[in-house]
């Protein structure tokens, strides 16, 4: 997948620079996606909403993983003056907590990994129509936002890209707020 974008943006550079007229016209711009990515306002929302959707499930288990915890510590307290049946019930129960624990951590991971495919999705399509919109306002020809070594301050348009996502969100803000 890298090697496909990498060769892409190469023929595409050989395009643009190889044509003096054209190179001396085209308008080429520069976006760090990761950082976008990383400070857009979108992206602190979405982990703010992915903290407060599963703080209630993380509290659970956190109490499971307590009582399991006690369960455990009064089997290596107690498991020497316990009759027979009582120590193997309480070793039953202690896996039995060890099996529910562990599959309700995977489904609790699997349900946040899933959650948080959704926002980033969601957030890369905004920050992708962000960029389209600076490319078309401002007359961009070319916007590279992966597999450049190098890119001066004078075509980078992360922050423009940054100001636009924050105008977004400030905008649907006051719509909710209505």
């Amino acid at each position: 997948m890298n090697r496909v974008i990498v060769s892409v943006l190469a023929l595409a550079s050989l395009i643009v620079f190889s044509m003096p007229a054209v190179a001396d016209s085209a308008r080429v711009g520069f976006v760090n996606t990761p950082r976008i990515l990383e400070q857009a306002p979108q992206a602190k929302s979405a982990r703010e909403r992915l903290e407060q959707e599963f703080a209630p499930r993380d509290g659970e288990l956190a109490t499971q993983q307590k009582n399991l915890s006690s369960m455990e510590e009064k089997l290596a307290r107690d498991g020497s003056i316990m009759s027979d049946d009582e120590r193997r019930k309480l070793e039953r129960d202690v896996l039995s907590h060890q099996r529910d624990l562990k599959r309700a951590r995977e489904a609790f991971t699997e349900d946040l990994n899933l959650r948080r495919n959704e926002e980033f999705s969601k957030l890369q399509r905004e920050v992708g129509d962000a960029i389209v919109a600076i490319a078309k306002k401002d007359h961009y020809d070319l916007i590279f936002e992966s597999g450049v070594v190098y890119a001066s301050d004078k075509v980078d348009l992360t922050e423009k890209v940054l100001a636009v996502l924050r105008q977004q969100l400030r905008s649907q803000s006051k719509k909710k707020g209505k």
